[in-house]
């Protein structure tokens, strides 16, 4: 698979202006950006916002279940991959806990694509392989705040699920810095969760924007 962007971000006016970039294959949320975007995390409310994302033409939403016991959580979850339909892929994400375990294996046995997320250590891509989840989403950004070289921990547990035949993909998530998408790119990770200030600086080059400007200026006078 070529490289893949997801935007990292619970509000529909930014989806709106940057899916028009080209460059956004799908969307993450969270309780927590949801809270930060002022949307209810509700199973009414996430409806709503599946129908917006499919209707900009995101391919991939990951939903986050919730609930406090691993029933509770599965049930959501089942709730929430009947939200997929042939346009749209929903990936139910669930914490990796023992709990979330529990309840994540209840829905990868019943065919819903699980995301384990909250991933803070490299053992815990043995779990995600024995599961059969997705994806596993590492916090990097938040692993290099531990005083651990991050970038490295990640390049492991992509060397875990390799060795061990996984299906398993990891989608990187609290990304700093596009440069270290530049590392993690070049060591074949290819799926990284961004917000919009990691996308800006995608497209920010001062270089660029005055030879595409010359580029207009020079138009106008051989026009």
């Amino acid at each position: 698979m070529s490289l893949s962007f997801l935007l990292d971000d619970a509000n529909p006016a930014n989806w709106n202006q940057w899916f028009h970039s080209g460059i956004f294959h799908g969307i993450t949320t969270n309780p927590t950006l949801l809270r930060h975007a002022d949307q209810k995390c509700t199973l009414e409310n996430l409806k709503c916002l599946v129908e917006e994302a499919k209707d900009i033409g995101c391919k991939e939403f990951h939903i986050q279940a919730w609930g406090e016991s691993a029933n509770d959580i599965a049930n959501c979850g089942f709730e929430l991959g009947k939200l997929s339909t042939p346009e749209m892929q929903v990936n139910v994400k669930v914490p990796i806990t023992r709990l979330g375990s529990f309840a994540a294996k209840k829905l990868i046995v019943s065919n819903i694509s699980v995301t384990l997320t909250a991933c803070y250590e490299i053992k815990q891509a043995l779990i995600a392989s024995s599961l059969g989840a997705s994806y596993l989403a590492p916090y990097l950004g938040r692993i290099n705040d531990q005083g651990r070289e991050a970038l490295s921990e990640l390049i492991s547990m992509q060397k875990i699920l390799e060795g061990t035949n996984s299906k398993c993909k990891i989608l990187v998530a609290s990304i700093r810095s596009a440069n270290e998408i530049n590392y993690l790119a070049s060591e074949g990770i290819k799926i990284f969760a961004i917000n919009t200030k990691i996308a800006e600086e995608l497209f920010s080059s001062d270089l660029t924007l005055k030879a595409a400007q010359k580029f207009e200026e020079d138009i106008k006078i051989n026009s």
